[in-house]
């Protein structure tokens, strides 16, 4: 069984590359099953066109408010696969993590619990998946989404990156978390995905990026007005648009990732190469915004 993580900054297109990742292989007759670790709880949602799941912390809190004992609902006793277990497209196993109530509770190790949960009522013993990939937030990594690198849930973190200097500041500190935990068993760094958002487009500063921490670039997936189109109906690229060329660009990125031997623990910039590059970032983009017709009244 193939695990792969896939973080990222909120908002980079984490969940979009998972998905069509995810129906990308399923079209290839995988058995798939994809854990949105997110407390937005929207990451599987394109594969089962919009319609939405009960998360693992909400069936959680209701077995809380039915008093049971901690320990029956944290081992798994009086939780079934159905309930937190959803089939989408072409089969893939969908099932969101979710979140404590905001304010209370560390959305981190609720991903840690959910996870160890599947495990306890036999989920993957029972669907037996090729393939399980993570969507996990990476805005943040805290000690509690720490957690999920320190126990190695995964056998590669794919970081998905564009080239504005908030989504790679992100990436850094995903990267802080990996090497931090890398002589305790931790999930090793597979390598990074280029996907281009925000005003700024330039593949070959996220390569420099990627060079100094000691990784590669996977693949790249360029903007697309199609790919906001198809999830606007709740569906993937992949399913949707399944002979369109970007579609063909997610097949490939699934194929490389698949085939992804990489396996590092990375280099993270300092703070004084971060803020030359955020520099960088910004001479890029006033350029372009330079560059750039004004629309002024005669």
């Amino acid at each position: 069984m193939r695990q792969i993580a896939f973080f990222g900054k909120g908002g980079i297109g984490k969940s979009t590359i998972a998905s069509n990742v995810a129906a990308a292989l399923a079209d290839r007759g995988l058995k798939v099953m994809m854990i949105g670790c997110d407390p937005k709880s929207d990451c599987t949602r394109n594969l089962r066109g919009d319609v939405e799941i009960p998360t693992i912390s909400e069936v959680l809190r209701g077995k809380v408010e039915a008093q049971l004992e901690l320990d029956e609902f944290i081992y798994g006793k009086d939780v079934k696969m159905e309930e937190v277990v959803y089939e989408g497209y072409k089969g893939v196993l969908c099932a969101e993590a979710g979140g404590p109530e905001p304010g209370v509770g560390c959305a981190g190790r609720g991903i840690v619990v959910a996870v160890e949960l599947l495990k306890r009522i036999g989920v993957f013993a029972e669907y037996k998946p090729n393939v399980v990939i993570y969507d996990i937030l990476g805005d943040i990594v805290c000690g509690g989404f720490g957690m999920n690198l320190r126990k190695g849930m995964a056998d590669q973190a794919i970081v998905v990156t564009s080239a504005d200097y908030l989504s790679i500041y992100a990436a850094n500190n995903i990267c802080k978390g990996i090497a931090r935990y890398a002589d305790r068993q931790g999930t090793p760094l597979g390598g990074f995905i280029y996907n281009v958002r925000g005003a700024v487009d330039d593949f070959e500063l996220v390569k420099e990026f990627c060079k100094q921490t000691g990784a590669r670039v996977i693949g790249s997936i360029p903007g697309d007005m199609n790919i906001t189109e198809n999830e606007i109906y709740g569906q993937t690229t992949i399913e949707r648009q399944p002979d369109s060329d970007i579609a063909q660009r997610f097949r490939d990125l699934a194929s490389r990732i698949m085939e992804n031997t990489d396996r590092i623990t990375p280099v993270p910039l300092k703070n004084e190469e971060l803020i030359e590059l955020a520099k960088r970032i910004r001479e890029k983009a006033r350029k372009q915004v330079e560059q750039k017709p004004t629309n002024r009244e005669p």
